[in-house]
């Protein structure tokens, strides 16, 4: 759980025209943050994020336009995508925690891709829907599990009030442009009782200290928000929902992040390799290099990284406040700690 002295968000700011202006918030004078390339395709063009004085959330200045947006993902970003969460088992510790907040009813998977987690409730007692802004993908996903879903913005869909039990978003709010309106609507969108299940990076995490620029998770300019538990709770609040629980769970992303260091060392020396994006199949005797490093120093680096932060995955449950709902905290406690993707 959060700390109780937790930034707190005015309930109503608005949109702002001030590009410097915190989106949240609306406090006006935030704090240059940190400043980075889009590290995973090898572009030099350097974004800007900012942080709010005030609740402390992080974001990217002057983002790409959503027309100009999808150029900055591709073919090798989707592939990245798929080989981390087309297999089941990825999806399964998200399918159990859901189940034990809920039993069924009508579930919303914002940012559903093809239907990989809504496949693993698929002939359960779950009415199955999506958002997604991929044509393709939704048309996969109706396909793989029977979901109706909605393609375009989630600000664009047109759901009744109260429609539905469950509202998840895997490593997708970081991705979008309003991240309070969204909020908005899954308050709007939930029963009472409802539960929202998200997934996150953590900026205020040991590997976003440890590597700063070169930290995995930045995705710029994929990412836009950056959220703390602190932040997202917050956030969440002025929103109307009620926290269930916030966590960090431990995930350093130290091999990506290390990949872009060394990239940016063998670059000032010369010498150059193809970005993460387009980076060749391991050989034979790199994975068993590759995984005697998962099986000896990762593990004592990762713990060692405790002493940095907390973990780098946020994973949260909030409920839209009914006195008789049937979310406890101790079902909420059963989270299993779900991993992060591998892009997100």
């Amino acid at each position: 759980m959060i700390a109780n002295d937790a930034p707190t968000i005015a309930a109503s700011p608005g949109r702002h025209t001030d590009q410097r202006a915190c989106p949240i918030c609306a406090d006006p004078n935030p704090i240059p943050w940190l400043a980075a390339p889009d590290r995973f395709n090898g572009r030099r063009t350097e974004y800007q994020l900012l942080r709010c004085r005030a609740c402390a959330v992080v974001w990217l200045q002057d983002p790409p336009s959503k027309s100009e947006m999808g150029s900055h993902y591709g073919s090798d970003y989707d592939r990245a995508i798929a080989d981390a969460s087309q297999s089941p088992e990825h999806w399964v510790p998200r399918r159990d925690q859901l189940s034990r907040l809920k039993s069924g009813g009508a579930v919303l998977d914002l940012g559903c891709g093809s239907g990989a987690f809504l496949s693993t409730l698929k002939g359960s007692s779950w009415k199955l829907y999506g958002i997604e802004m991929s044509e393709e993908a939704a048309r996969e996903a109706r396909k793989r599990c029977g979901a109706e879903v909605f393609v375009g913005d989630v600000l664009d869909a047109h759901f009744p009030a109260g429609s539905f039990d469950a509202i998840t978003c895997f490593n997708v709010f970081e991705h979008v442009y309003e991240p309070k309106e969204v909020l908005a609507k899954v308050a709007e969108w939930l029963k009472p009782g409802g539960v929202f299940y998200t997934l996150m990076p953590n900026i205020d995490s040991a590997g976003a200290r440890i590597f700063r620029s070169y930290w995995y998770a930045l995705e710029l300019p994929r990412h836009l928000y950056h959220f703390s538990p602190a932040t997202l709770s917050a956030l969440a609040r002025s929103s109307g929902l009620k926290e269930i629980y916030v966590r960090a769970h431990r995930e350093l992303y130290f091999e990506s992040s290390f990949y872009y260091l060394v990239d940016d060392l063998l670059g000032r020396i010369g010498l150059t390799r193809p970005p993460l994006a387009q980076a060749r199949p391991l050989s034979f005797p790199v994975k068993v290099l590759r995984k005697l490093f998962r099986l000896t120093l990762l593990p004592v680096i990762t713990a060692a990284a405790s002493l940095a932060g907390d973990g780098e995955t946020i994973s949260a449950v909030f409920t839209k406040d009914d006195a008789q709902g049937p979310v406890s905290g101790q079902q909420a406690r059963g989270d299993s700690g779900a991993r992060h993707d591998t892009h997100g």
